[in-house]
């Protein structure tokens, strides 16, 4: 029998899982079935995003299980985001309806801004899902779109009943700040990488004091990365391995991979898991069910080194990079 996953009451007055399941890398080929195994193993939350490609076969998942009568719509909460290059006004609500076409829904629990980042509009059409770069190789295109022309193109799709709840991804507190200055719909939730080695404590105790959720991803570290190649991933020890972690695991006789996800989640933290795997999907729903102790949870928060892996500097050669900073 699946655990109970506990809710994190939502400041737009809606209950979102604090357990989901994250789609970000899951092959368009497995989506369907990987979905369609995440629900019958007990997930409700589901978070995709235009750019995981993906929307489309998770959708076919989450019909096949609905249709099986084994979940309905309303059970579950499902999580998309806006990509950089729909961030004009004009273009939000169209490619938030493709989207919902795509998963063959009529809202979205939680819809999110993806990055802080305008890019130049691609349309559908020519290439979906765009990408970084405007030509599909190498050319990076800025867009004008301020995030108020953003956020109030977000507010209108809670207005419209396209989505429930709205919120950011990769936001620091100043554009946090500079958003709650103008936002007539406050961001319900803030995703942002969250692990170990980058805890930004700051960041979270700020989110707590303006009552947005926040959800982690890439609970694991480096994990998610390595396949980039990434210098400062592929040398550090993963947490999986590390000695002290491995100690802490065996003192509640747990999996490594359950420690790193209760870590967060007792601090209050929502978390998206991901694997393919039906016995690692179940263990990862089963790592709310223990607690670690007050001395075990700052254990791993001084791991921190503020090492994040998800920023464009990690992924772009340098002649780009002053879009970003």
């Amino acid at each position: 029998m699946a655990p109970q996953i506990p809710n994190i009451k939502l400041s737009s007055g809606y209950d979102m899982p604090q357990v989901g399941f994250g789609l970000w890398k899951v092959d368009r080929s497995i989506c369907a079935d990987v979905v369609y195994n995440a629900i019958k193993i007990g997930y409700r939350l589901f978070d995709g995003a235009c750019d995981y490609g993906n929307e489309v076969e998770a959708g076919q998942g989450i019909a096949r299980a609905i249709k099986e009568g084994i979940v309905k719509r309303e059970e579950l909460f499902i999580v998309s985001k806006l990509w950089n290059t729909f961030h004009d006004g004009d273009k939000v609500e169209p490619i938030v309806r493709k989207q919902l076409a795509d998963w063959g829904i009529d809202y979205f629990d939680l819809y999110l801004v993806h990055f802080p980042v305008a890019l130049e509009y691609v349309d559908p059409s020519v290439r979906y899902p765009p990408g970084w770069f405007y030509d599909g190789e190498k050319e990076i295109r800025p867009s004008k779109a301020t995030i108020q022309e953003t956020w109030t193109a977000m507010e209108s799709l809670v207005e419209k009943g396209l989505a429930r709840s709205i919120g950011v991804s990769n936001f620091q507190a100043q554009l946090l700040y500079d958003l709650l200055r103008y936002a007539k719909i406050r961001p319900a939730t803030l995703q942002i990488e969250h692990h170990p080695f980058l805890v930004q404590q700051e960041l979270l105790n700020l989110a707590k004091a303006e009552g947005i959720a926040v959800t982690a991803y890439s609970s694991f570290g480096p994990q998610s990365f390595l396949e980039f190649n990434m210098k400062h991933a592929v040398q550090l020890t993963p947490l999986f391995e590390d000695e002290t972690i491995k100690k802490i695991a065996a003192k509640y006789n747990r999996p490594a991979s359950q420690v790193l996800l209760r870590w967060a989640t007792q601090r209050g933290l929502a978390i998206i898991p991901k694997s393919t795997r039906p016995e690692i999907m179940k263990s990862n729903l089963e790592s709310i069910e223990f607690d670690l102790s007050e001395e075990d949870i700052a254990t791993i928060s001084a791991f921190d080194r503020g090492l994040r892996f998800n920023q464009p500097t990690n992924y772009f050669p340098t002649e780009h990079l002053w879009i970003f900073g």
